[in-house]
């Protein structure tokens, strides 16, 4: 067994059990696979570097003490109509951008949704798989000076590309589907778990979730081997160089595996997000067929950090039963009752739903299920299930101004707002 790069970097997590559940059919974006349990191959011996000192922690927020009562709370329809959405994003004004799989993002703006896409590249995005297509969107903090925004796409021979766009000289709500200019590229051996998340963090790097490679169980072992992208959380400076650099703080940076790395141990994480507040990071990872869990890494956390799949579904044995250096989920449930197929979500920091602030929502693609987790001033995490939306949760997204949506692959999307 190679030596966990854990084990050199400092690493967080708690685990706790949440609800039970029976199995449902896997859904289009992020299904678990149904495949039996599967040991990796042992990954070859690495020893990475040292990392050098991170980025200093933001100032802890508040502790959130409870869970509001949801039943004054609503989630109000803003767009409908839409083709199989599964991402949101803002740029920093009041439009909200809508990914749809089949490789358009839409706009939404002043209260109506564009008929003119921002940007169609359905010419080079493969979906023919249900976990293929256009999965991923930000833009660059800088994107008011740069016009520049990325996207996370599976092209043909169903590969990843991370991509890089620029807004149009002319309009601002058109992108220029000519200004592509690739960052990275990547081989997918199988047509699930593509991952496809994107957020810039407050360091200003970007970070990218990938899956596994797919099949069911790991069969190459790609979770814990530090020599491929897959079943990672790659984190990449796009500032300092073309296509990129390499962040000097990457644990990978000085030898021993792909630099890009910042974490690993992954499955399919479907969607991380920052809370923009402390700088904390949540991520939702997809189980295989038993534990769907939630993840988080606090501000100034070292990389390094794995996350155990797949040793470990959850905070459960599965290929093996090793724990040393491996780092639990801090919720987790269990498949069964509707529910088969996480969606991470978002902290709410929004100025007009006080009673929230500082709950992370995140939901079931299957059930439309949405939990509230919080962290208390005693250090324990809490989940609560809040609401039954019935919606096929693809994703959740957040305004500029703070507002928390949901999007519902069935083809619209929710704002949370009071009932009255």
């Amino acid at each position: 067994m190679p030596r966990p790069l854990s084990l050199l970097l400092l690493a967080t997590g708690m685990a706790c059990s949440l609800l039970t559940r029976a199995a449902t059919p896997a859904p289009p974006t992020a299904p678990p696979a149904t495949d039996p349990p599967t040991v990796a191959p042992e990954p070859p011996p690495t020893e990475p570097a040292p990392p050098a000192s991170p980025v200093p922690p933001t100032a802890a927020p508040e502790p959130v003490r409870s869970l509001p009562d949801a039943s004054g709370y609503t989630w109000a329809q803003v767009a409908g109509g839409l083709t199989r959405p599964l991402g949101l994003a803002n740029a920093g004004d009041e439009r909200l951008f809508i990914v749809e799989q089949r490789g358009v993002i839409r706009v939404f703006s002043e209260g109506q949704l564009l008929e003119q896409p921002f940007l169609d590249i359905r010419d080079r995005v493969v979906d023919q798989a249900n976990e293929q297509g256009l999965l991923g969107l930000a833009f660059h903090p800088g994107y008011a000076q740069n016009g520049y925004f990325y996207v996370n796409y599976t092209g043909q021979g169903g590969g990843t590309l991370i991509s890089r766009f620029e807004v149009s000289a002319e309009d601002p709500h058109r992108a220029d589907p000519g200004s592509e200019f690739v960052l990275l590229s990547f081989n997918q051996p199988f047509r699930n778990h593509n991952g496809g998340a994107l957020a810039f963090g407050p360091d200003g790097y970007l970070y990218i979730g990938t899956g596994d490679g797919g099949s069911g169980g790991d069969p190459q072992g790609n979770g814990q081997r530090l020599d491929t992208l897959l079943g990672k959380i790659l984190r990449l400076d796009v500032d300092s160089a073309e296509p990129y650099a390499i962040p000097p703080d990457n644990p990978l940076a000085g030898g021993g595996g792909r630099a890009e790395i910042w974490a690993y141990g992954l499955r399919n994480p479907w969607r991380l997000s920052f809370d923009p507040l402390s700088g904390d990071l949540y991520l939702g990872d997809v189980g295989q067929n038993a534990w769907e869990e939630i993840s988080y890494l606090p501000a100034g956390q070292p990389g390094g950090v794995n996350f155990g799949w797949n040793h470990r579904e959850g905070a459960h044995p599965f290929a093996t039963n090793l724990t040393e250096g491996l780092t639990d989920p801090v919720a987790e449930y269990r498949n069964g009752g509707g529910e088969c197929s996480v969606t991470g979500g978002e902290v709410v920091r929004n100025a007009e739903l006080p009673e929230w602030e500082g709950v992370y929502l995140y939901g079931d693609y299957c059930s439309g299920r949405i939990w509230g987790l919080i962290r208390d001033s005693a250090g324990a995490w809490r989940s609560e299930a809040l609401f039954e939306t019935g919606f096929r949760i693809s994703s959740f997204g957040r305004g500029h101004d703070g507002r928390v949506y949901v999007v519902d692959h069935g083809g619209g999307v929710y704002r949370l707002q009071s009932a009255g």
